[in-house]
């Protein structure tokens, strides 16, 4: 038997979750069987796999010893990488960090300097993640944007944080808008359905869902025009949160943005990204926020978000 008091790296993490990180080495029907058992409590009493784990739980699991892994002799790449990051806001339970153009906001198979990598050697090197606990937590950003788009993007500190932020994300609580250069002054509204082309990676709009794609997909952004003109400065907030949404969207309106040669934007030879930058984000909570309802009616603004 071992036991396990639950800090704030392990809360608000469901108790199965929080035993596959123990034990990584046994098989799901091995952890579920004991679940039901009642070879695992918390506190006393038997709870199954769904319960969210609070401050201070007592968990034991009555287990032998062979079978848990606390990941003590584990390394993680991003422990040695760069913790350089701009933080625009910053507590207990989140960041909300400016991601610089040109940057993954995760590591992908040939890349490993990403945003979410140096967000967690920051907090590893500020002495706020404790690898030697039991099945600790790792942070993790609660969305992304493109590789060579700028600006704000939220990060958890917390399994309660990520999971609270993930659901206002979902329940359209948390509103993101975007400052971008267009090629022209777009008119009219940006909704339609989006399918990926597969040969060129781009995701193609349409007004009408098209009967070969099946897996098209609904988006829309609203968006004012900030100043008229060749090019134009637009705020657009996504109502929808679809890849290349902003992107395919202007283009299909004959409104490219600027830099975007990727959409149809027109270009001089030079290298260059397109002008887009994640610039506000509202918390925006229309219910109860729990642990996270200080930051209900929050606006966190990059000043120098028009400046595309």
């Amino acid at each position: 038997m071992k036991e396990f008091k639950i800090d704030k790296n392990s809360q608000g993490l469901r108790l199965d979750k929080f035993m596959f990180k123990l034990m990584p080495t046994q098989k799901s029907g091995e952890i579920y069987m004991a679940l039901r058992k009642k070879k695992v409590r918390v506190n006393g009493k038997h709870k199954d796999g769904a319960y969210r784990l609070c401050p201070d739980d007592l968990v034991c699991i009555y287990m032998n010893d062979e079978c848990f892994d606390t990941g003590t002799n584990i390394t993680f790449p991003w422990e040695a990488a760069d913790s350089n990051i701009d933080i625009v806001y910053e507590d207990e339970n989140i960041l909300v960090i400016n991601k610089p153009s040109g940057m993954p906001s995760q590591d992908t198979d040939n890349i490993s300097d990403s945003l979410e990598s140096r967000m967690r050697s920051y907090l590893f090197k500020k002495g706020e993640l404790d690898l030697s606990c039991p099945a600790p937590f790792i942070p993790s950003l609660c969305h992304r944007i493109d590789r060579n788009t700028s600006g704000l993007v939220i990060g958890a500190k917390n399994p309660s944080a990520l999971r609270i932020i993930n659901q206002k994300i979902k329940d359209k609580e948390i509103r993101k808008f975007y400052i971008c250069q267009t090629q022209h002054t777009p008119q009219g509204r940006i909704c339609g359905w989006l399918t990926r082309d597969k040969s060129t990676r781009r995701m193609l709009f349409s007004k009408e869902k098209p009967k070969s794609s099946p897996d098209a997909v609904w988006c829309e952004t609203v968006y004012k025009t900030l100043k008229a003109g060749t090019p134009a400065t637009v705020e657009a907030e996504l109502l929808t949160g679809r890849t290349h949404q902003i992107r395919a969207g202007f283009s299909a309106i004959g409104c490219p943005l600027t830099g975007d040669v990727k959409y149809g934007a027109k270009t001089d030879g030079k290298k260059e990204y397109q002008h887009l930058v994640s610039y506000k984000i509202i918390f925006d909570f229309k219910t109860f926020g729990d642990s996270l309802e200080y930051l209900k009616d929050k606006v966190i603004t990059l000043d120098k978000g028009e400046g595309v």
